[in-house]
């Protein structure tokens, strides 16, 4: 019970973000519509993706922003390699594959999740913290 009275899974819950299980996805980038999708996802995505140059070259890293332009052209991802080399854009027209290849470190970690572990630990008597858990 909870200081007014109530049961943790009583409380009003609002839907929130469904968290989807992209780790391992490879998608198909066969239109400028799944292009822009894919790249939309891994720039959500809290782990690392392999992005595939039409050129052959590939660079494993964490998406940290994108700019949509009116082209494949004009739009590109800027990605933190994880070989600790300088930050990379890369345009969209370049692309060729992309893999979802690194553990997504915000999987699990929903505020649902958290609210419910965070109860569950007051009502058995265990020190329970408001203080957020550290990433792994």
């Amino acid at each position: 019970m909870n200081a007014a009275g109530s049961n943790f899974e009583e409380l009003e819950v609002v839907p929130g973000f469904t968290h989807e299980q992209l780790q391992g996805w490879v998608p198909e980038l066969a239109s400028e519509t799944e292009i822009r999708e894919a790249l939309e996802k891994a720039f959500d995505y809290r782990g690392d993706v392999t992005i595939t140059r039409k050129d052959g070259r590939k660079v494993e890293g964490y998406v940290f922003d994108r700019k949509q332009g009116a082209s494949l052209e004009a739009s590109l991802v800027r990605i933190l390699p994880a070989d600790g080399s300088p930050r990379q854009s890369i345009p969209f027209s370049e692309i060729a594959g992309l893999v979802f290849s690194g553990r997504d470190t915000a999987a699990g970690k929903s505020w649902e999740a958290w609210v419910r572990k965070y109860w569950q630990k007051k009502q058995s008597g265990q020190a329970a913290r408001i203080e957020p858990e550290a990433l792994d």
